[in-house]
């Protein structure tokens, strides 16, 4: 796995765990949903985004960039850097470990008077278990309250013995509860991430959310909500969040070190 990158930093959330919170959205993920809210979170590299909306034909990337028409992108950021309306960006930053922390911790005090904290997102954060649990450590160590959320499809001891000592809340996504429509859906059957689930419950202390997007036609159906309902309570899981979907997301094209485009505007 390539060094871990953070494509997006989002402030003042009040959707990724209890409070105000601070996320951090990282690169890389082993799923390949349908749907998926955040596709420029699936490559673990840095890509070159373009938002075409911006873009007013001023040739000024063209101008800058050393490579042939022929070869791809090699993200070195010239174009971005010389692009007057910022049409153009780097998904991806690498933090070292107490930079990225200090950045987390800009927004303690509202974490404080809201019983909010940090949240790690994705993409798949586990994906980085080693850097994660660096900074989850040094967060906790500071009083802040550490949120993951995962789909689920990880190493579980790796996880157990590395990760899950500093976080304070998993927010687990649960998706589709037949593993032939999980693969369909996802790319990866379902198994892994229910073996994960029921060994994560077993963990004494650990306060678990339940998260399934409502997708229509496909997570929504009635037999797949019912299967997941009694799934859940056999489980003894009964703190299950259903997610709207949300139809208005910005489309992007992601192959390789291609650029990722975007034909609206991003935050």
């Amino acid at each position: 796995m390539s060094r871990p990158l953070v494509f997006r930093i989002r402030r003042f959330s009040l959707d990724d765990g209890p409070g105000i919170r601070t996320v951090a959205f990282f690169k890389g993920c082993p799923l390949e949903c349908a749907w998926c809210h955040n596709p420029e979170g699936k490559a673990p590299e840095a890509q070159l985004l373009i938002q075409d909306s911006r873009c007013i034909q001023c040739g000024e990337c063209e101008r800058v960039c050393p490579r042939e028409a022929s070869q791809p992108c090699s993200v070195c950021g010239r174009c971005f850097e010389a692009c007057p309306p910022g049409a153009r960006s780097l998904c991806g930053v690498h933090h070292p470990v107490q930079e990225l922390v200090q950045i987390l911790l800009k927004d303690r005090m509202f974490f404080g008077s809201s019983n909010g904290g940090v949240t790690f997102s994705g993409g798949e954060p586990t994906l980085h278990m080693e850097y994660v649990a660096d900074v989850a450590k040094c967060l906790q160590e500071s009083g802040v309250h550490v949120a993951l959320e995962t789909c689920g499809h990880f190493s579980w001891e790796a996880f157990r013995t590395r990760l899950l000592p500093f976080v304070d809340l998993v927010l687990y996504d649960l998706k589709l509860l037949n593993s032939a429509e999980h693969l369909q859906y996802t790319g990866v059957g379902n198994e892994i991430i229910l073996e994960n689930l029921l060994r994560l419950r077993r963990e004494k202390g650990l306060r678990i959310t339940m998260r399934t997007p409502l997708i229509p036609g496909i997570t929504d159906t009635p037999a797949n909500l019912s299967n997941l309902r009694h799934f859940l309570h056999q489980a003894g899981l009964n703190d299950h969040r259903l997610l709207p979907f949300n139809p208005y997301l910005p489309a992007f094209q992601i192959q390789g070190a291609e650029p990722c485009r975007s034909t609206s505007t991003m935050p």
